[in-house]
């Protein structure tokens, strides 16, 4: 069976010539919609039209019959195409669009219009604006295996990014959540876990040495290792994903970096639950204004903003990498006038990467060079606002910036203003740039006015004063009149009615015949000359391609080093200092995106110290709910990631050393789609910490063992904590409402017990959100359920009762009414043994006497028989 066949397409049998075009086109993508272009329209057929008509709630017809029965049909205009396939993509679906590959106007013969499929419209392959998000990256991404290794290439044809990396198969979750591809290329047998919806279709990687020519030959390179060293994994995904770009535009390649080999070395491991947990690009709702990314950006432009969320998703571990960066912004911050500058050059700088992607694949209008105009003139104002001696990445930026002056002054030259969206649209090209186009123009319109006067003579001539001449799309140039003058005017032999109308008339005369080919003609030459120009125009940019990226580049990189100015200019973000060692060490630290939602409100943010260094390493911290301990969890982590992302800090000062891994458990839910538990989830990212952090590492963990029993949770929560303190020997802050776990700190001397402090007024409590060492009394639960707006009775019966509690010894203490029921009684703790007899005291006095740590162990051996002797026989029994 054929694809087309199992995908559902209707036999061709009998059909229209149009229909088997279409049924030929859409043999070659059953997978996808197909839009036929036919006109001014797109449509679609058969099962096609119904999915889209359903999907874009537009109107479904039918079109003739096939097999008997009449064909669906929909359609959506050319002009209004974009809106459409956004909604498309959005719902899931892939698009193959076929374009007319002839001229209406100039074709000859009854054959139906050439039409060919021209590009595969794919979550992972848009350029279009209005089809992508401006601050956020879209990226495909291609895995492969080979062997043991797992290969990825991940590119942005918008941009022209284009980096790969090797690594383990238990990495991939990690670096899926990282990059938060638009759409996946994989083997069908590799799990991709909760990203399985944006699995594409599949594609079969070329063999190794196959895949490393066909890189170097599509970046005219002898070979790939030119670029960088990759493993056969990484060039077979490499091969794939630029295969698949292929496809999908109908062969063509656009504008792309030479690949860049990144791996997992230098990136601090964030696994996704902890980028979930930690909110940073995206809040648990799927928004962004919750984020650490809204919280913090300050960027001018679209680019900036990209740049910035590739580093909050990407912070790095080497501390030299990571200072040059802070020198960007320490710089900018020393230098205010030449900043002011440079954020005057940003505000007018456009998506330039983007518009150069969209010309290279064929698909950019005037605007988008208007854009790379715009975006010249801004680079070359940049890089004047940065004067030398300048810090090793601000030297690079500026460097980039010094772009060829000719290619912007030939844009500003030729480009009229404003730009039309389309080259249909309205004049391009501006006067006086090119003699024969507008040479052209002035015969095209000069027939216009020889138009204007011809109304006038008819007007005259026949005796209608409201006589007008206009265009008609199939009669070509008539003269209409009112229905009141047609009568008089069908016996003239001058005219010759073409239309009646309930109205009036229209009539065509031999001169307007005549005038009607001059204009067109006229028009379709000024056409053609612009076309002509525009495509001269596309060339000159395609061959600075290279550099205009790289002006680009250096131009997001300076808004993000402005914006990282922006946040430490009012003297409340510092410049953290990065180490080798296992420091961690926070002043006056705050949540920054719960900062920044309290911004303008009466309420102030609290802000905490928190010192990990390596002889207190693991804080424990107790105390109730709504004090604030995730608040302090999650900031210490968000001050980890900026820190390492090489951005400033919300504190008076922060000195960390490097962390490698990161863990952040705040908040647990349950996964019932999966059949797990909210205890189950919770035990499983328990285990993934345990088993991969290490010295160098972060954990934050909220709450280990509170979805199962009290004693259950109690076990878990205090052994977990031994592995941590004594095993695994990360910095650690382990929140718990389990108290009895500060007795630890007699155990586990790095263990420092902390507790957000309350105080208690007028039978109230009050949160102070502050951290100080010690344990908590209580848990307060009471009184937050009261908050909560627990009813009153509820309220005073559950105080009632944890009184009594405590009164007892807790639920199952010797006077709580609990132990009367039969699920407790039967429960019921053992009787304690016996009290020694008083011919034990000495034996106790011996036992005294021993220093364990000085006996060898011959001696031990002596003591304890020594010690049995002196245990004669007691009422009831032996010592034995």
């Amino acid at each position: 069976m054929s694809a087309a066949a199992a995908a559902g397409v209707p036999s061709s049998d009998g059909a229209s010539p149009v229909m088997a075009q279409w049924f030929a086109l859409k043999a070659e993508h059953p997978d996808a919609l197909l839009f036929l272009r036919m006109g001014d329209f797109y449509e679609l057929f058969f099962a096609d039209a119904e999915a889209a008509a359903s999907a874009l709630d537009i109107a479904l017809t039918a079109r003739g019959e096939h097999a008997g029965a009449p064909i669906p049909m929909c359609g959506v205009p050319v002009h209004a195409a974009e809106a459409y396939l956004a909604r498309l993509i959005r719902r899931g679906f892939r698009v193959a669009v076929a374009e007319q590959m002839e001229d209406p106007k100039t074709r000859t013969g009854k054959a139906p219009i050439r039409r060919a499929v021209v590009r595969l419209v794919t979550p992972g392959t848009l350029t279009e604006d209005s089809l992508l998000e401006a601050a956020r990256p879209n990226l495909l991404l291609a895995l492969a295996a080979e062997r043991a290794d797992l290969g990825a290439a991940w590119l942005d044809i918008s941009t022209g990014l284009f980096e790969t990396a090797a690594l383990p198969a238990g990495e991939l979750p990690g670096l899926l959540a990282r990059l938060d591809p638009a759409e996946i290329l994989a083997p069908a047998g590799l799990p991709l876990g909760e990203w399985e919806l944006r699995r594409g279709p599949e594609m079969l990687a070329p063999p190794p040495d196959a895949a490393r020519r066909r890189l170097a030959e599509a970046f005219g390179a002898a070979s790939l290792d030119a670029f960088g060293s990759f493993a056969d994994a990484e060039a077979c995904a490499a091969a794939a994903a630029l295969d698949y770009v292929r496809t999908t535009a109908a062969g063509a390649l656009p504008h792309l970096a030479r690949p860049s080999p990144r791996g997992a070395e230098g990136v601090l491991a964030l696994d996704p639950a902890t980028r979930t947990s930690l909110e940073l690009l995206r809040a648990r709702d799927g928004g962004t204004p919750h984020s650490l990314f809204a919280a913090i950006d300050r960027t001018l432009t679209a680019p900036g903003a990209r740049r910035l969320g590739a580093w909050i998703a990407a912070p790095l571990t080497a501390p030299a990498a990571i200072g040059a960066r802070q020198d960007m912004w320490s710089w900018m911050g020393a230098n205010p006038d030449a900043t002011a500058r440079l954020r005057g050059a940003l505000r007018a700088v456009p998506d330039m990467a983007r518009a150069l992607g969209r010309l290279s694949m064929q698909r950019g209008g005037p605007r988008d060079l208007a854009a790379l105009r715009a975006g010249l003139g801004a680079a070359r104002e940049a890089g004047s606002a940065l004067a030398p001696p300048l810090p090793t990445l601000l030297e690079q930026a500026r460097a980039a910036l010094a772009t060829d002056p000719a290619l912007e002054a030939t844009l500003a030259a030729a480009l009229a203003e404003p730009a039309p969206l389309r080259l249909d649209d309205g004049p391009a090209i501006r006067p006086g740039f090119d003699a024969e186009l507008d040479a052209e123009r002035g015969l095209r319109d000069d027939s216009r006015r020889v138009l204007a006067g011809m109304q006038l003579d008819y007007a005259q001539r026949f005796g209608v004063a409201s006589l007008k001449i206009r265009h008609h799309a199939q009669l070509g140039y008539v003269i209409e009149v009112p229905a009141a003058a047609a009568e008089r005017l069908r016996a003239d032999p001058a005219l010759t009615l073409r239309q009646s109308m309930a109205n009036g008339a229209r009539f065509a005369t031999a001169e307007l015949a005549v005038l009607d080919r001059r204009i067109a003609e006229a028009a379709e030459r000024a056409a053609t000359r612009e076309r002509a120009v525009f495509a001269h125009l596309v060339r000159l940019v395609l061959d600075a391609a290279a550099a205009i990226a790289a002006a680009a580049e250096a131009l997001a990189l300076l808004d993000v080093a402005q914006s990282a100015t922006k946040l430490a200019e009012a003297g409340r973000w510092c410049r953290p200092v990065l180490t080798e060692e296992a420091d961690f060490l926070a002043r006056g630290a705050r949540h920054p995106v719960v900062e920044a939602a309290l911004a303008g409100s009466a309420t102030a943010f609290v802000p905490n110290d928190c010192d990990l260094s390596p002889d207190r390493r693991l804080l424990l911290l107790t105390g109730p709910n709504m004090a604030g301990k995730s608040t302090f969890l999650r900031q210490n982590a968000l001050l980890v990631v900026l820190a390492q992302a090489g951005l400033p800090v919300p504190a008076e000062a922060f000195r960390l050393g490097v962390v490698d891994r990161l863990f952040s458990r705040v908040g647990a839910a349950d996964d019932l789609a999966r059949g797990r538990s909210t205890f189950m989830v919770e035990m499983t990212e328990t285990a993934s910490i345990l088993h991969q952090a290490g010295p160098h590492s972060l954990v934050v963990v909220d709450e280990i063992g509170r979805g199962t029993a009290t004693l259950d949770g109690l076990a878990i929560a205090w052994a977990v904590l031994e592995a941590l303190h004594g095993a695994i020997r990360c910095r650690t802050i382990f929140a718990t409402h389990f108290h009895e776990l500060a007795a630890l700190a007699d155990r586990l001397p790095r263990l420092v017990p902390h507790t957000m402090r309350v105080k208690e007024w007028k039978r109230t409590v009050v949160f102070l959100h502050e951290v100080a060492e010690g344990a908590a009394g209580r848990s307060w639960g009471v009184h937050v359920a009261e908050l909560a707006g627990v009813p009153a009775p509820v309220v005073r019966r559950a105080a009632a009762l944890l009184s009594a509690l405590e009164g007892a010894g807790g639920p199952l203490g010797a006077g709580s009414a609990l132990r009367a029921l039969p699920l407790f009684a039967a429960a019921a703790t053992p009787e304690p043994p016996a009290a020694l007899c008083e011919d034990d005291v000495p034996a106790l006095a011996a036992l005294a006497e021993i220093d364990p740590d000085r006996l060898s162990p011959r001696e031990a051996l002596d003591a304890l028989y020594r010690l049995k002797s002196l245990l004669p026989a007691c009422a009831g029994g032996t010592a034995e």
